[in-house]
């Protein structure tokens, strides 16, 4: 009888698999906010925005409305990301957010991962006031990177 309980838990330890779908990519939070006419900071709303990367044909965020916060991924090949925020169909901002990529050994099973953190931020002045990188690495849990000011 203890061999037959004893079998089950030698297949369950040996069927075990790294599960490196938790690892996610890193990406960039931004959220939205515009300063009221005493200098406060307050949360925004953008009526309609679609991203795309420069020079391609992705689609970040495809004609979204009532955008509060937006997640971007970084470039891993190169150190720039260019990204074209388009709120209508005549105006438009551009990004050029420069970052640094650094491989990093994760285990056997699941690889390489990239750590990416935001050097600076070029960009158009079209609708966009103004950005601040509040957290210049990049990651997997939603924090906030960039505060883009309208």
């Amino acid at each position: 009888m203890a061999g037959i309980l004893a079998w089950p838990l030698l297949v369950c330890s040996c069927s075990e698999e790294a599960d490196c779908s938790m690892v996610g990519r890193p990406m960039a939070v931004c959220n939205i906010y515009q300063l009221d006419a005493g200098g406060t900071v307050l949360r925004d709303t953008l009526d309609s925005l679609t991203v795309t990367a420069w020079g391609t044909d992705s689609i970040i965020i495809n004609d979204q409305k009532e955008v509060r916060d937006i997640t971007l991924p970084l470039r891993y090949a190169v150190d720039s990301t260019v990204l074209v925020f388009r709120y209508s169909r005549h105006t438009s901002d551009t990004l050029v957010v420069r970052h640094t990529n650094t491989p990093y050994f994760l285990s056997m099973d699941c690889g390489y991962q990239m750590q990416q953190q935001i050097a600076g931020i070029a960009y158009t002045r079209h609708r966009l006031d103004s950005i601040y990188i509040i957290n210049n690495e990049a990651g997997i849990y939603g924090q906030e990177n960039i505060q883009l000011f309208y």
